[in-house]
């Protein structure tokens, strides 16, 4: 390592104990989201990434810096934030975490540059490969929870939105759709928003329909599009890859194009005439089975499902149902949720090994 050229002890000591702590930072917060990566995902791919970056971390970690620490002088040690103290889930410990890190790589890209010649370079570089595992991991950790996920909620417009919504998520939901046709576009991004926070603190997807601005202004999982909405290439451009598209379809051909345009999941349905769809003939259970047999990705039958007629879509072949009345006009959303998901789940286990084969999320 090259030393501190025409500068004094007190600033190269300086340097020296800024880049050790932050090499300690980064190497720490790293771990923390290996060990995730390892034994929350089981992704290999994952986890030998998040290895490498530390095992390179601990290569620039020399004797000389080491020698600089001052544990005991150091006034940083006493600092604590209220949110440091808590994490409300999975999520959030990894948000924290991949902040962490990339914070501790900038302080050493920059303090880099005045130790040796080639660290700037080096760690720009490493604080851009923790930008794409970042999103890598957000965008599996998605998939798993669609995947896991049998009940869909489909919200419609309601003076109570919020507290049907969080007392769904309190019963086990864990995919929630924003869709409200006929507010304006600034109380739809202040809902959306608002929905996404909420679900997000329950470790829940958040959808938007159709909007892919507002599903990208909001910080949604994704949008769900209607047969007549933008062709899904077009919104996997401007999403990304690690976000969710789903589509909606009502007949084998219209499931079959949704596969190859690359879906994440899709709606089969409507399985009963339903007045969300006004002048849409049901699609009946006959398609649910066609699902049943040929789709390979996530579907969920969706279309007038309700706790009279869901043991009837069960029997043909849904493992993961969507709905909309049934919970946004129920009087105890809490319960009706934890029923829907009592009976799905006594539908044997869910298939997730062609889940996500579209896009290299892993």
């Amino acid at each position: 390592m090259a030393e501190l050229h025409s500068q004094g002890g007190q600033v190269h000591s300086a340097v020296c104990r800024i880049l050790d702590a932050n090499l300690d930072r980064a190497r720490e917060g790293l771990r923390i989201i290996e060990e995730w990566c390892r034994f929350g995902l089981n992704s290999t791919q994952l986890s030998e990434e998040c290895k490498q970056l530390r095992q390179e971390l601990a290569s620039w970690h020399s004797q000389d810096l080491r020698a600089a620490r001052d544990t005991i002088g150091d006034p940083g040690t006493e600092l604590t934030h209220p949110q440091e103290q808590q994490r409300a889930n999975v999520a959030s410990l990894l948000q924290a975490n991949f902040c962490r890190v990339e914070e501790a790589l900038r302080v050493l890209e920059e303090y880099g540059k005045l130790y040796h010649p080639k660290m700037g370079s080096a760690f720009k570089q490493m604080r851009y490969r923790v930008y794409t595992l970042e999103s890598q991991l957000l965008g599996y950790q998605r998939h798993q929870v669609l995947v896991q996920s049998r009940l869909y909620l489909v919200t419609s417009p309601s003076e109570a939105l919020f507290t049907i919504v969080e007392a769904a998520l309190e019963g086990g939901l864990t995919l929630v759709q924003y869709r409200d046709k006929t507010a304006d576009d600034r109380d739809r991004l202040l809902q959306a928003q608002k929905l996404s926070q909420l679900c997000h603190q329950y470790g829940a997807i958040f959808i938007v329909n159709d909007r892919v601005d507002i599903a990208l202004a909001a910080n949604a999982d994704g949008v769900h599009l209607g047969q007549q909405d933008l062709p899904i290439n077009v919104v996997r451009q401007l999403l990304g890859p690690q976000r969710l598209i789903g589509r909606s379809t009502t007949n084998p051909d219209e499931m079959q194009q949704a596969i190859q345009e690359g879906a994440d999941y899709i709606g089969v349905g409507p399985v009963y005439e339903t007045p969300t769809k006004v002048g849409k003939a049901a699609a009946g259970l006959e398609y649910v089975r066609y699902a049943a047999q040929h789709s390979p990705i996530p579907w969920f039958a969706i279309g007038g499902i309700d706790i009279n007629n869901v043991s009837d879509v069960i029997s043909s072949g849904a493992e993961r149902i969507a709905v909309v009345r049934s919970l946004m006009q129920a009087d105890q959303p809490t319960l009706v949720t934890q029923y829907f998901l009592s009976q799905l789940s006594r539908v044997q286990p869910l298939k997730t090994s062609k889940a996500g084969s579209n896009h290299s999320h892993v």
